[in-house]
């Protein structure tokens, strides 16, 4: 099998520096520190400009130095994507083009020759075919997009072929196996040898595997599943590639028109014709109101003069304001967050107000927006709407996971427990007893299905 492995690191622009540093001494440096110690370890990386200047400011420009060099050992593909993780398919193409290259230019600064991205990676993996057409056009050559894309139903990707972009010349998309990804994410695996027990039909045979995951998945959500990444690389079945050279060991081809789509879709978003519907779904009365919000903001900035002294100001911080996190913690299906949404309708509004094309009109309603927005996420959580609607959401998201809990031998078994323990006294003796509890946490969920997990099927 040959496994071609992708991870997407990102923080809001907005990031409180405590979580800032947190997530980074607990994922991004064990995972430069992960490739640094397996030389044969190959990864797609995205890392969206935004984290980078957040990166900088922290102090942590040597894990970025560290990342470069990664990538000029030949152990990083770099793909590009929007600085600040805006939700590309709903937004008109000149904000399209403009956030690509932004991302473009800051990651280039930092990062000099060493990036040099083939791939584009659309935000949340939101897909539309008005979005291929422009990265096609802005010279990439090829997406990544979720499985789910490629016709709406999960196991009928032929895995040793690749699928060209119909109308699109030269323009590939891959899809990330979505079964094995959640197997990782989720941390149905807590040992390789669990994981390898799930995927063995899979590593024997003569196809690809893309898994594609958030980097802050291993060693922040998932303290330890780190381990067991690395573990997969040392696996000698199973041959290591970038995204990019699939096409050099499997050379043929299809043509293909993917749906419109995003790493979080599910069979019900198809079926309802919303593919975006943790972004925006007309009947979520807050999103509606977001997005009204938000195209207002664009058209009040788009009809400022680029000589007005204000335009280079206002313009950066709608640029910062577009991202996509405040569409998804209003959704409630099932994460919710009034702090966020509450931030992000602060941003738009405030440039409303102060830009300089906006009426008084304009002013009201922006104003108007914002308190409706806030009011509304007051009254959902007031009266149990929020919960209602994260309980009918939890149901679907069961969906994704994997019923089939995989075997693991005892011995196994207690020696992945053995070293989470491990990990969580060391995290208690530096005092991160927050991330001792998490890992005590996880420990009892393991725990829990003990029983399950280690009787033979």
């Amino acid at each position: 099998m040959f496994w071609a492995n992708f991870l997407h690191i990102y923080q809001p622009p907005a990031q409180k520096e405590y979580w800032v540093k947190k997530v980074a001494k607990e994922s991004y440096e064990k995972l430069v520190e992960g490739f640094e110690k397996n030389p044969q370890a190959k990864v797609a990386l995205n890392i969206n400009a935004c984290l980078i200047e957040l990166l900088i400011k922290n102090k942590f420009k040597y894990l970025i130095n560290r990342i470069k060099k990664l990538a000029d050992r030949g152990q990083i593909e770099f793909t590009d994507s929007a600085k600040y993780h805006a939700f590309l398919p709903l937004l008109p193409e000149e904000e399209i083009i403009r956030q690509i290259k932004l991302n473009y230019e800051t990651n280039r600064k930092y990062l000099g020759d060493s990036y040099r991205p083939k791939g584009f990676f659309p935000p949340e993996m939101a897909y539309s075919e008005k979005l291929a057409k422009i990265a096609k056009k802005l010279g990439y050559k090829w997406i990544i997009l979720d499985e789910l894309g490629f016709n709406g139903e999960i196991g009928n990707i032929d895995w040793r072929k690749t699928y060209n972009m119909k109308g699109l010349k030269n323009f590939k998309a891959y899809f990330r196996e979505r079964e094995t990804s959640f197997r990782i994410l989720s941390a149905q695996v807590g040992t390789v040898g669990m994981l390898e027990n799930a995927l063995k039909d899979k590593i024997k045979s003569n196809q690809y595997l893309i898994t594609a995951m958030d980097g802050e998945t291993f060693g922040h959500h998932r303290p330890g599943l780190e381990h067991v990444l690395f573990n997969l690389y040392e696996n000698p079945d199973i041959k290591n590639i970038f995204i990019s050279d699939i096409p050099k060991v499997f050379p043929d081809s299809e043509t293909i028109s993917p749906l419109e789509s995003s790493w979080a879709l599910m069979k019900r978003d198809i079926e309802r014709k919303l593919p975006f519907a943790r972004w925006y779904d007309p009947k979520n009365g807050i999103q509606k109101m977001q997005w009204q919000l938000t195209n207002l903001a664009i058209k009040k900035i788009q009809r400022v003069s680029k000589r007005h002294p204000s335009y280079g100001s206002l313009r950066k911080l709608l640029d910062r304001a577009l991202y996509s996190d405040q569409y998804w913690w209003a959704s409630a299906q099932p994460w919710w967050s009034l702090e966020m949404i509450e931030r992000g309708a602060k941003e738009l509004k405030d440039i409303v107000l102060e830009c300089p094309s906006s009426s008084k009109q304009d002013k009201k309603k922006a104003e108007e927006f914002y308190r409706n927005i806030v009011y509304t996420g007051f009254d959902w959580q007031r009266s149990g709407k929020v919960e209602e609607m994260s309980r009918e959401a939890d149901e679907d998201v069961t969906q994704r996971v994997v019923k089939e809990v995989p075997y693991i031998p005892k011995k196994e078994f207690d020696e992945m427990i053995g070293n989470l323990k491990q990990q969580m006294l060391n995290a208690a003796r530096t005092q991160e007893y927050e991330r001792a509890a998490q890992i005590r946490d996880r420990i009892s969920e393991l725990k829990e299905k003990e029983e399950e997990i280690t009787r033979k099927k």
